[in-house]
Parts: C-alpha cells; sequence; structure tokens
C-alpha cells in the first residue's frame, strides 16, 4: 500500500509530467510574428500604390514592384497562418533585399530607372528594416516547445531519435547571439539608409547657361530629338500648358526642368519656337513649340531616352522629337 502512495510512476506520471511540462504561451513571440507580418505587408501596399500611380509603365522596374507587392503579402499571409520560423527568416531576408535593391537604384540606377529621394521611398524603407528586425528576431528566437508525449509515447523510432537530435535542439533554443546580430544588422541598415537620403538627388533643377546653345539634337531610336547642351534627351508633359508647368516637388525631382538664366538659344536644325515660362520658384524655364522642357533623372548618358512613354508622376512623358 505504501508502494502505491509513492511518487508516481509509469505511464499515468509520464501524463501528468507532459501537462505540467507544457510551457505557457508567449505574448512576444506572437507580437513579433503579428508585427513582421503586418510590416512587411505594408511594405508590399507601398509598392502597390507606387506601381499603380505611375511606376507599371517603366520597363522591368513595373514587374519588379508587381513581384514585390505579391512576394510581400504572400509572405506576410504565410507567416501570420503558420507561424513558421524558416518563413519568417524568408520574409527578413526579402525585406533586406528590397531595401538594398532601393538603395541601389538610388546610388547607380537599375535598368536604367534611378531613385531619388522621395518621401514615399525613405518611410518604404524604415518599415522595411523594421519587418527585418521582427521578422528576424521572431525567426531567430527560442522556440516554444513542442508537445513532446505524443512524440514519445508513439510514432516511428526514427522520427523520435531525430526530434532528440542536437541540430533540433539548437534550433529550437534559438541561435546563441542572434538578437545582437538582428539589431546590429538593422542599425546599420538605418545608417545607411540614412547616409542615401542625405546623399541622393532631391528635387532641385539644374539650370544651364545661358548664352550658349542650349538645345541640340540626336538621333535616338531612328527618330530626331531634342537634347541638351550635354546631350541628354529632352521630354515634354502632357498635363502642362504652354505657360504653365505642372511638374514641381517629387515630380521635379525625376524630371528636372530645362532652365537657364539669360535667353536660350538653339543650335542647328532646331526650327521649331523656342521661348520661356516663369516656374513658381522664380525660376525661367525654356519652353519648344510651346512645350515646357525637362531632363530624365532615369537617363544617365547622352543617347538614352528611358523617360519616352513613361506615365509617371502624373501624366505622359514623351521625348520632344524636332518637329514639336
Amino acid at each position: 500500500m505504501q508502494t502505491r502512495q509513492a511518487g508516481p510512476t509509469g505511464r499515468g506520471a509520464r501524463h501528468r509530467g507532459w501537462l505540467t511540462a507544457a510551457p505557457a504561451r508567449q505574448p512576444w513571440r506572437l507580437g513579433l510574428r503579428v508585427a513582421g507580418a503586418g510590416l512587411l505587408a505594408a511594405t508590399g501596399a507601398i509598392h502597390l500604390d507606387l506601381y499603380l500611380t505611375g511606376y507599371r509603365s517603366i520597363p522591368i522596374i513595373g514587374w519588379m514592384f508587381l513581384l514585390q507587392v505579391i512576394t510581400a503579402v504572400g509572405l506576410a499571409v504565410a507567416v501570420l497562418a503558420t507561424g513558421s520560423r524558416l518563413l519568417a527568416a524568408a520574409g527578413a531576408g526579402f525585406a533586406l533585399a528590397t531595401l538594398g535593391g532601393y538603395l541601389l537604384s538610388t546610388w547607380v540606377g537599375l535598368f536604367g530607372f534611378k531613385e531619388i529621394r522621395t518621401t514615399a521611398g525613405i518611410v518604404a524603407g524604415v518599415i522595411e528594416v523594421a519587418a527585418f528586425a521582427a521578422l528576424a528576431a521572431f525567426a531567430a528566437a527560442p522556440a516554444a516547445a513542442a508537445q513532446p508525449a505524443r512524440q514519445a509515447t508513439g510514432g516511428s523510432r526514427t522520427l523520435t531519435r531525430f526530434r532528440r537530435s542536437r541540430l533540433l535542439a539548437r534550433l529550437q533554443a534559438g541561435i546563441p547571439g542572434a538578437g545582437r546580430a538582428v539589431a546590429s544588422v538593422s542599425i546599420a541598415a538605418l545608417v545607411v539608409l540614412a547616409i542615401t537620403v542625405a546623399l541622393a538627388g532631391g528635387p532641385a533643377p539644374a539650370p544651364a547657361s545661358g548664352g550658349r546653345a542650349v538645345l541640340k539634337t540626336a538621333t535616338i531610336g531612328g527618330a530626331t530629338v531634342l537634347t541638351s547642351a550635354q546631350g541628354f534627351t529632352l521630354y515634354w508633359f502632357a498635363p502642362d500648358t504652354p505657360a504653365r508647368s505642372a511638374c514641381y516637388g517629387t515630380c521635379a525631382g525625376y524630371w528636372p526642368p530645362v532652365t537657364v538664366t539669360g535667353t536660350p538659344s538653339a543650335g542647328p536644325g532646331l526650327t521649331g519656337k523656342l521661348s520661356t515660362i516663369k516656374r513658381s520658384d522664380g525660376t525661367t524655364q525654356v519652353t519648344y513649340n510651346g512645350h515646357p522642357l525637362y531632363t530624365y533623372a532615369g537617363d544617365t548618358a547622352p543617347g538614352q531616352a528611358f523617360g519616352n512613354n513613361l506615365n509617371l508622376n502624373g501624366g505622359l512623358w514623351h521625348e520632344v522629337t524636332v518637329s514639336g
């Protein structure tokens, strides 16, 4: 009788031990999971807005934006639904890769498109860093214990042996020093983003010198188009009128107006009417046959016309032909 009252043994004891050993839910893990998924979805929403408002017309870049939206939302839903640490790690890597693409396009351009400093770009960059931090922290944090009793009392011996392997134990326990690593990478990413934003081109037109020929011609893609004195293709903006430019702020960052301090002049072969208008900032913008003229930030060398037929910053852009 006394033996029966001794400490619990046998199958019932193992069952009670499993019940008492089950850890409580960890709210901070759920918080990281929800925050990371939400932030990743937010980056997808920003890119969707940019895609719908003009980026879809940019060759290659438009498809990349759409792919970013689909991938970001898909990973966010998957992480939220499954709580998979592997998917969380994939989401963290994707957020960092998206930020890298933005930084690269700002520094040197990407597929003929060069980014400038914009509020949407800065906000998206900060959110991407935050998404990386939350998802990486969730992926690297110790996992909640997974009800071992069922595995210990049933199932194949191979599965039980695998569950007890050192590798799995280490993964379940979390990656040593992962918190510091995630924090370091996040801080470094923010610093690089801040430096990039500080050095990136903003919406400031570069005036052309008066008294010299500011307009030339060049043959690009079989068409004779107007260029600046430096050989960069000139564009006109559909929403403009002969007396007013509709491109300011961020728009003028992507499409710097051609301005002069004196009277504009034209090179050989230009038979259209040259004139000027006053912009709201007081600068004088050159017009040709009633079209205010612009260059495009995505054209990084003479002979390029990446801005032709783009629907960006509120309207269509066209290269200016000699015939106007």
